[in-house]
């Protein structure tokens, strides 16, 4: 299948970030001391966007409501997004002015560390109108911060029949949050990575965050819970140049099984298929549609 035909579509929502990534770094930087990056990349960042363009590459359609980052950063990535195959008619433009939107990347040894600056909304008026188009059969929130600025959306999402996914991304103030299981409540698949999934722990069962929960552990593979029950995957041994992203890929490999109503443990090495493709390139999705139409055609030679 060519990437981004399935008719089922995704809508994807939560913060677009400029991501400045540096990689090679001999370790992280100490107060009152400074290292230097064997190479820098500039790319589209954020969970939204990049389980978007991960499903597109798998052959789902995709879309991406969110806040366009402020100038210059918004015309660093803006190749990057027009080339993505997702649907962006439901991003707008920061307005004039805005504070700028960016992660800076930080890479050792294929660990990474972020610094973020937020600035804005976390998703865009236009959403709800996205949500009830009829284009779109799943609703996936990038982070739980969105979530916490946003509740509303799962509730306009349950409305248009559409089911839905949350990552967590780390954010300190909201896994604090003693509440998390209601705000969760009308979410199908929570996504969370092994650091999360123990910091969430501390306030409630996992299982009692969603009917399903996700548990991304990098190399040591997948974890899926439901009720009292629990699966482990293992992850594809690969050849490991960035990992950023690499949660959000796994992301739509997961989701894209799922929704196609496969085998729990089918959606898990899914995941992990996605996600070892993520950790082989550098720059989150920049330039993965073009890869995945040139992979198809081998594929399809097997």
């Amino acid at each position: 299948m060519n990437p981004g035909t399935r008719p089922e579509g995704v809508l994807c929502t939560g913060r677009l970030y400029c991501d400045i990534v540096m990689g090679g770094l001999p370790a992280l930087p100490t107060p009152g001391s400074e290292v230097y990056a064997d190479r820098l990349t500039l790319a589209a960042g954020g969970g939204a966007y990049i389980t978007a363009a991960y499903l597109v590459a798998r052959g789902r359609r995709a879309g991406l409501a969110a806040l366009l980052p402020a100038e210059p950063f918004g015309a660093a990535i803006a190749d990057e997004l027009a080339g993505s195959g997702i649907d962006l008619s439901a991003c707008t433009a920061a307005a004039p002015g805005a504070e700028p939107q960016v992660t800076v990347a930080m890479i050792v040894d294929g660990e990474r560390a972020f610094v973020t600056r937020r600035a804005g909304l976390a998703v865009p008026a236009t959403l709800a109108a996205a949500i009830g188009s009829g284009r779109y059969r799943h609703l996936h929130l990038g982070e739980l911060a969105t979530l916490a600025e946003a509740p509303q959306v799962v509730a306009l999402a349950r409305a248009a029949g559409l089911s839905v996914s949350a990552d967590c991304a780390w954010d300190a103030a909201v896994l604090a949050r003693a509440d998390l299981p209601a705000l969760l409540a009308g979410v199908d698949v929570f996504l969370p990575n092994r650091v999360e999934a123990e910091a969430l722990a501390r306030h409630a069962p996992l299982a009692d965050h969603a009917p399903l929960v996700v548990i991304k552990d990098g190399a040591a593979g997948a974890e899926a819970i439901r009720g009292a029950t629990a699966l482990h995957r293992p992850a594809l041994a690969t050849r490991v140049v960035d990992t950023v992203g690499a949660g959000d890929a796994f992301n739509a490999g997961f989701l894209d099984a799922w929704l196609g109503g496969a085998a729990l443990a089918d959606c898990l090495d899914a995941g992990a298929a996605s996600a070892a493709m993520a950790v082989g390139r550098i720059g989150g999705a920049r330039g993965l549609l073009e890869d995945a139409r040139t992979m198809a055609p081998r594929r399809a030679a097997r």
